[in-house]
């Protein structure tokens, strides 16, 4: 028999959500990802696709509240 269940490499680092290193890299990753889902938006925008345009729009404010709060 086999085990499903995936092993965790014993070298691998996790860090917590509140060090500091890992919330600089949060606030980097979100920021990108707000620019890229406005890009997104804007693009559909321009084709007339308003349905997919919000969809990106909704994505993108996601990440815009997750800079809120990486900021606080």
């Amino acid at each position: 028999m086999t085990n499903a269940t995936p092993r965790r490499s014993k070298s691998r680092r996790t860090e917590s959500p509140g060090h500091p290193r890992a919330q600089a890299r949060n606030s980097q990753n979100a920021q990108k990802n707000y620019e890229r889902y406005l890009v997104l938006a804007r693009a559909e925008a321009l084709t007339g696709d308003r349905i997919a345009a919000e969809n990106y729009y909704q994505h993108a404010e996601h990440y815009f509240r997750s800079m809120a709060e990486n900021a606080n």
